[in-house]
């Protein structure tokens, strides 16, 4: 099966809600880092793609349609490029900043623990059955995800800046007749105009909240 959406939008821009409405909209699987977990031996090729090595995408990603978040959405290039007849889609919030509070209060912090306490510091039930060899490779992921994509993480500014650099570059590179850009308010319509689906008679679905995923990661704001 080859994907016929490619995300390019970065964590925390309803990839999660994505995920779920793709996986129903196309009828097969929409990889996402929560794949990663349930599959752990994957962090090992997505370590040694960061690296250069990339895999054989047919046989990698076979059995999704679409793919969307980390660690797919960093190889939109990559991905693009194999699948020509893909739809790209580069899904943002209404503002950098608002995603960017969204991501430090979640995404961020995760990625601190992993790559500073190592893997035990991630909360079990994201890791369960997960050897120090796979850990070692989750890691060694997320260093390479972050540190490529915004440097110093714990800088707001030169995070923010990243993530607007990042929308301009994918806008630039992808022909307008293949990108679509969406907002987690845009809902189905968009996506069903682009794919030529139905709108389904069902509510949008809305998954992982700022709070759903603290509360997953064992915290939350006071």
């Amino acid at each position: 099966m080859a994907l016929r959406v490619v995300g390019a939008g970065l964590p925390r821009t309803g990839t999660t809600s994505l995920q779920a409405a793709l996986t129903r909209l196309l009828g097969a699987p929409c990889y996402h880092m929560q794949e990663v977990f349930g599959r752990p031996d994957d962090a090992a090729v997505w370590r040694d793609a960061c690296e250069g090595a990339l895999p054989d995408w047919d046989g990698f990603l076979g059995g999704y349609a679409a793919g969307v978040d980390w660690p797919v959405s960093w190889f939109w290039r990559e991905l693009s490029a194999a699948y020509p007849d893909a739809l790209v889609l580069l899904s943002r919030r209404e503002s950098a900043e608002r995603w960017y509070r969204s991501m430090d209060r979640t995404v961020l912090e995760g990625a601190r623990r992993l790559t500073r306490g190592g893997a035990s510091a991630a909360p079990p039930q994201m890791l369960a059955h997960v050897t120090p060899e796979q850990g070692r490779a989750l890691r060694d992921m997320i260093r390479a995800l972050f540190g490529g994509a915004f440097g110093d993480p714990d800088d707001p500014d030169q995070v923010i800046a990243a993530y607007e650099r990042h929308l301009d570059e994918v806008r630039a590179t992808v022909p307008a007749h293949r990108l679509l850009e969406w907002q987690p308010a845009d809902g189905w319509e968009p996506l069903c105009a682009a794919l030529g689906v139905p709108v389904p008679d069902e509510p949008f679905p809305h998954e992982n909240t700022t709070a759903d995923m603290q509360a997953r990661m064992g915290r939350t704001d006071p």
